[in-house]
Formats: structure tokens, C-alpha cells, sequence
């Protein structure tokens, strides 16, 4: 059955892949950017596997924004099937060097960003009784790392908001949610969060220096051990859209899972602690 999906983030790398591979799948696709100036990436993308999809402007930064492009969906197709929160961005600064104005942008984007969508199709996915909304988390989610603690607490927060509202809007209302947990991807992501970090003075001169160029040299030597490509982890994706009964929670490669064995190993899909949540509160 053909879906009605939304994807936000989509002017570049991982979103521009889920687009592709769900229009492929034969799903109608809303692929959504904050600036449809830069659609120039996915148009190619589409033409090349001879797809289409539609084209919105939506900034998960702004709540009129969200809401004014989620509602000219539903005034077209009268629901949404899929909600993919795939828009974000990386951020390397220790707390120290952060500014309050750089946490709270990090913040506003990653977690409220989800929280915006959200709130903006989970009144008409509840009285449906239908819906999934996935959340592109990452390894950062579960486990910390250095010099991406503001980063891994936005992700953090996507987390515990998704897994709460899988304890009692899922089995309440039938709208599924699932966070996907990627490693590394090669795209344009960590490049961007770089450039970040050199808009705002750039890797300082100071004690954390020695540390951040050491963080930075074991993330290259990894290389293709840790890092996917964009098409792989949307591969992950789609297998989560189109599950009878998909996970909280999913990795993406055996890498992000070895990498976060400790903290998944006896419930690596999340459903485990979701029922026990609900029969604890709810049953």
C-alpha cells in the first residue's frame, strides 16, 4: 500500500536518500528543505533513479513554518502516513567553548525541531488510529562522546521523547515510533558541523586543542569500519517504514551496534522496555 510520507531535511545527504528510496518503493513522497533554493541535489538524485517526489519548504526551527507546510499536506491528501524528522545538525564544542546562544540553537533545531513536527501530525495520526513518526537519532543518543556532549544531549532528548511517547501513544492510538541510531555517514553532516565550529573562531587555542586533534585523527583512521554511506542507512529506514511491527529502536550497521552493545544488548530493539513501561503505568 502506498504511503503518504514526509521527510524533512531533505536538501542534502541522508534525507535526499530516504526520499529517493521511498518514492522508489512507490510511496508519495513530501521531501522537505528549510530553503527550496537548495533543492538542486535532490532534483538530481530524482531524475537519476526517474522519480518524483514533492518539493516543500518547511524550517523545523519555526513552528508557523512547520505548521503552515504540514497542513497544506494534509488539505491535499487528508493524512500522513510517515513522518521522517530527519533535519539536524552536528555540533564539536566542549561546554566550555559553547556559547549559551550555540546550545540553545543545537537544542532548538535537533530536539524541539522533532517536537514541532510532531505536535503538528499526532492529532490526526491519533484520531486515525495509523500513523508512524521516525526520528534519525544517532549512537550519539545512547552513548556519549568527546567534545559532542551539547550534540549527544539533543539526541539524548530525541531519545527519551520518542521512547515515552512509544509506551502509551502506540499501544493506545496504533501510531508507531522509531528512533534510528546511525554511526558515522558519509555526507555532508560532519562536514557542516566543522564548518560551524570554523564560522565561531574556528578549534581554539587551548587546553581542550591536544584533545579535539586527537578525537578528530581516530574519527578519520576509522574510516569505512565505522562510516556508511547515506543510501545504507536509508536503507535501514525504509525496512523500519514498511515493518509490520517496527522497532523503538534500531542501529544501523554492526559497527553502531558493537558500539553500543553495553547499553542495548538485552533489549536491542527497544519493544522489551516499552511493554515493561506500559505494564508498570498503565496495564
Amino acid at each position: 500500500m502506498s504511503k503518504i510520507v514526509v521527510i524533512t531535511g531533505c536538501s542534502a545527504g541522508l534525507g535526499i536518500a530516504i526520499a529517493v528510496q521511498a518514492a522508489q518503493k512507490g510511496h508519495k513522497v513530501y521531501a522537505t528543505m528549510r530553503d527550496t533554493s537548495k533543492r538542486a541535489d535532490l532534483d538530481a538524485a530524482t531524475a537519476a533513479a526517474n522519480v518524483g517526489v514533492e518539493v516543500l519548504a518547511l524550517d523545523v526551527a519555526n513552528t508557523q513554518s512547520v505548521n503552515s507546510c504540514l497542513e497544506q499536506i494534509f488539505a491535499k491528501e487528508g493524512r500522513i502516513d510517515v513522518l521522517i524528522n530527519n533535519a539536524g545538525s552536528g555540533f564539536v564544542r566542549s561546554t566550555e567553548q559553547a556559547s549559551e546562544e550555540d546550545i540553545a540553537w543545537i537544542m532548538n533545531v535537533n530536539f524541539m525541531g522533532v517536537v514541532r513536527t510532531t505536535k503538528a501530525v499526532i492529532g490526526r495520526m491519533r484520531e486515525a488510529r495509523a500513523g508512524h513518526i521516525i526520528n534519525i537519532s544517532s549512537v550519539g543518543g545512547l552513548v556519549g562522546q568527546p567534545f559532542n556532549e551539547v550534540y549527544c544531549a539533543s539526541k539524548f532528548a530525541v531519545e527519551g521523547y520518542t521512547e515515552s511517547l512509544a509506551c502509551y501513544v502506540q499501544p493506545t492510538f496504533g501510531i508507531n515510533f522509531t528512533t534510528v541510531e546511525p554511526g558515522g555517514i558519509r555526507s555532508e553532516f560532519a562536514n557542516a558541523a566543522f564548518a560551524h565550529v570554523n564560522a565561531s573562531g574556528g578549534m581554539l587555542e587551548d587546553e581542550y586543542l591536544p584533545i579535539i586533534q586527537k578525537y578528530i585523527a581516530g574519527a578519520r583512521a576509522r574510516g569505512d569500519s565505522a562510516y556508511q554511506t547515506c543510501d545504507e542507512v536509508a536503507e535501514v529506514v525504509i525496512d523500519c517504514m514498511e515493518a509490520k511491527n517496527p522497532p523503538v529502536r534500531t542501529r544501523t550497521s554492526d559497527w553502531s551496534n558493537q558500539f553500543c552493545e553495553l547499553k542495548t544488548a538485552a533489549d536491542p530493539d527497544g519493544l522489551l522496555l516499552q511493554k515493561q513501561v506500559y505494564d508498570t503505568f498503565l496495564a
